[in-house]
């Protein structure tokens, strides 16, 4: 049997910014796309903690140590700029893998979203 797990977690990011007329995407410090091992593409699920809001998009490289969250495309409808985030991702795996597997997990500044 497989089963889906969190496999990578930003916890708690301020939105920087927020382009309706952009493609689509989310747009991360790569900075905190390295710490949680996010990488360019992966599907990503947002929480949105102002609002309740959850949705599901793709993240793109954003300038690294910029402190960069841009939600773009029709996701920039769901936040504003200053809203509270959670940015998570998931692998599948078996299920005997999984009970040992250990999520990226960071917890940048919320002021800033540096890594402290």
């Amino acid at each position: 049997m497989q089963i889906q797990v969190v496999k990578s977690k930003i916890h708690r990011v301020k939105v920087t910014g927020a382009d309706l007329n952009y493609i689509g995407s989310i747009t991360i410090d790569e900075t905190l796309m390295e710490a949680s091992n996010i990488i360019e593409g992966e599907k990503v699920s947002i929480v949105n903690v102002n609002n309740g809001e959850r949705f599901e998009t793709y993240a793109i490289k954003g300038p690294k140590k910029s402190g960069e969250i841009t939600l773009n495309g029709p996701a920039a409808r769901k936040v504003h700029k200053g809203d509270i985030i959670i940015i998570m991702s998931y692998a599948i795996m078996d299920f005997e893998e999984a009970k040992n597997f250990k999520p990226w997990l960071i917890f940048p500044n919320e002021m800033d979203n540096s890594l402290t």
